[in-house]
């Protein structure tokens, strides 16, 4: 399991290690997945592709949903299809809940309630999402506490399992962390100083601005959501959404990078804090050093069983 925050450098890492294994990757990230959203979702090159056989890349059009469930079921094929042939597995990405899901299966908890939801639309109507945030801390502190206020779907989420079931969304995920695992992982674990990672999301950033691509992906999505309207699903994509506010003159393409740069920034802060929790220490950095790569061979080779 290579796994840290966006920009960190798991693609390399994993791609080196594939090389030195003889291993198949099967990507762990909720946006790679999507067909012809490349440039915002940092999805690994052609030459990336070439040094390693990827999984689960472009597996799902825009308009398509691809939950944590699904992602188990393509992520348990594929790799018994590696498996088959002999080959090892590294699966990459910084989708936690997915990866958390491969490891100990799904949570058990009710599906989704549209009547419920809609209860919940109606009330934040009149109390706002921060009023639905308070009514989760009367009933479940623990979800309350790790759940932003402005974060609506979590929110509506955790409401609706207490709702359905009597019981707290908390207590759930806290037994289902003590849940047997499915497989046995070794993770290598990255997560290079605040500083570095800040500038390497920077330079990201401003090269997918630079480039074109994002501009061109944005405009071809733009073009899909008015034939097929739940393609604009895309659109909460880190990039998409400020591209295409910059494409309808909303704000400039400036705006549009600060804002990108901003809100990659947030969520390379919360993946930290998921995998410090489900993958413990980093292994080491910097990546390029020498030796690590060679570290992280011997590591797995030499594990028990």
């Amino acid at each position: 399991m290579v796994v840290g925050p966006t920009a960190a450098g798991k693609t390399r890492l994993a791609c080196d290690l594939a090389e030195r294994l003889g291993a198949e990757i099967i990507s762990a990230d909720s946006q790679q997945c999507y067909r012809g959203l490349d440039a915002a979702t940092a999805k690994p090159s052609l030459e990336e592709r070439a040094r390693a056989r990827h999984h689960l890349l472009d597996v799902a059009d825009p308009e398509e949903q691809l939950d944590a469930a699904a992602f188990v079921k393509l992520a348990d094929a594929a790799i018994a299809e590696v498996a088959k042939r002999g080959k090892r597995v590294i699966v990459a990405g910084g989708t936690g809940l997915w990866i958390r899901a491969l490891l100990r299966g799904l949570l058990a908890a009710p599906g989704r309630s549209d009547e419920f939801r809609a209860e919940l639309r109606r009330e934040a109507e009149i109390v706002g999402v921060a009023g639905l945030h308070e009514r989760l801390a009367r009933i479940d502190p623990g979800a309350a506490r790790a759940i932003r206020p402005s974060d609506r779907v979590r929110i509506e989420r955790a409401l609706e399992v207490h709702a359905l079931t009597g019981r707290r969304l908390s207590e759930l995920q806290q037994s289902h962390a003590f849940a047997e695992e499915r497989y046995v992982p070794l993770f290598v674990h990255l997560a290079p100083p605040r500083e570095i990672l800040w500038d390497r999301i920077a330079a990201r950033t401003r090269e997918m601005f630079r480039c074109g691509d994002l501009e061109r992906e944005t405009t071809r999505l733009v073009a899909r959501i008015a034939e097929v309207p739940p393609a604009a699903r895309a659109l909460k994509i880190i990039g998409y959404g400020e591209m295409a506010a910059a494409l309808r003159g909303t704000c400039s393409a400036e705006e549009a990078e600060e804002r990108v740069a901003a809100r990659t920034r947030r969520y390379a802060k919360r993946q930290g804090t998921w995998f410090r929790r489900d993958a413990g220490p980093p292994l080491g950095w910097p990546i390029d050093a020498p030796g690590l790569s060679d570290r992280a061979s011997r590591w797995y080779e030499g594990r028990p069983g």
